[in-house]
């Protein structure tokens, strides 16, 4: 019997202290990730941990057990309330690639002129991988030893249930921002960005991706004419309205500027909220009632 095998036959497994301040999981049942990478994550997680851990580290995301969680410069710091008053402290560290292994994954990408317009547009390429393996390196964790995770748990098992529970949170977190992985690994979206655009302005890759793009999206010239033509209607399109799991998560994936010395998210935080607030007024606003000629009246929206 291992100790690990011996902790759990002889110890219960503890009962957390509920909490109403800790991030709950939007996920009530099945599948915790949405997007790929965020699946990727997940199933990193899940090749290393025993299913009886995994199983309890569902339940603490699902009951908002992890009460914060925070980038820090060597990974993620988080807080897990358990059986016990004090939150057990989380650490999630990643191995971050070498500048020659990130030279070599940014001359991968650049090679690709699919890679560099999604990127350049914010998204996450779904052969994006194909670069880094390219490269010789994973863009996600698969050995033990480069996901490096400690709590300050008395569970000798690591990762432990309060692992679990960070990871799941911060696969939801990866859903809203991809570029987080990129940041565990060593390189802001703004590095690879500037990198990707020096590539393209030297010429070389530069040429074969313009005419790559264009087979991408029609010339701007098609599009300009049909500019003010009613497209397909968007009775069918669906929308999600709800709150980031990270507050301000762009100005977070943008991250804090050169030029302003004063916090970006304390600067524009009251903006962004304020915008934020009035979007969702718009949105969920009645209509304006109709006059006797068919016309809108002179009643303004009201909030539902």
């Amino acid at each position: 019997m291992s100790r690990y095998d011996y902790y759990d036959y002889y110890y219960e497994p503890s009962q957390p202290i509920k909490t109403d301040e800790g991030i709950k999981a939007r996920s009530k049942r099945g599948e915790f990730a949405k997007n790929w990478w965020a699946t990727r994550w997940i199933a990193a997680l899940e090749r290393l941990v025993d299913r009886g851990r995994l199983t309890r580290g569902r339940t603490y995301a699902r009951q908002g057990q992890v009460l914060s969680i925070e980038e820090t410069k060597s990974g993620i710091a988080a807080k897990v309330q358990g059986s016990r008053r004090t939150p057990y402290k989380v650490t999630v560290n990643i191995d971050t690639l070498t500048n020659e292994q990130w030279e070599k994954v940014i001359d991968a990408l650049a090679g690709q002129a699919i890679f560099t317009a999604q990127l350049l547009a914010g998204e996450m390429p779904p052969d994006i991988e194909q670069a880094f393996q390219a490269a010789g390196v994973s863009l996600f964790p698969e050995k033990r030893g480069q996901l490096i995770t400690n709590c300050s748990c008395p569970d000798p098992s690591n990762p432990c249930k309060h692992i679990a529970a960070v990871h799941y949170i911060l696969g939801e977190q990866f859903d809203e921002d991809p570029f987080l992985l990129f940041r565990l690994r060593g390189r802001t979206q703004e590095q690879i960005l500037a990198a990707l655009r020096e590539r393209r302005a030297a010429g070389g890759v530069a040429d074969e991706a313009e005419e790559e793009i264009e087979e991408v999206a029609p010339p701007l010239a098609e599009a300009i004419p049909h500019f003010w033509e009613l497209g397909q209607p968007l009775t069918l399109f669906k929308t999600t309205i709800k709150p980031p799991l990270a507050e301000f998560p762009i100005l977070k994936r943008l991250g804090q500027p050169s030029f302003v010395s004063e916090d970006i998210e304390q600067l524009l935080g009251p903006a962004y909220r304020a915008i934020s607030e009035a979007a969702i007024a718009t949105a969920f606003a009645d209509e304006p009632e109709k006059g006797d000629d068919g016309t809108g009246g002179d009643t303004l929206p009201t909030n539902k």
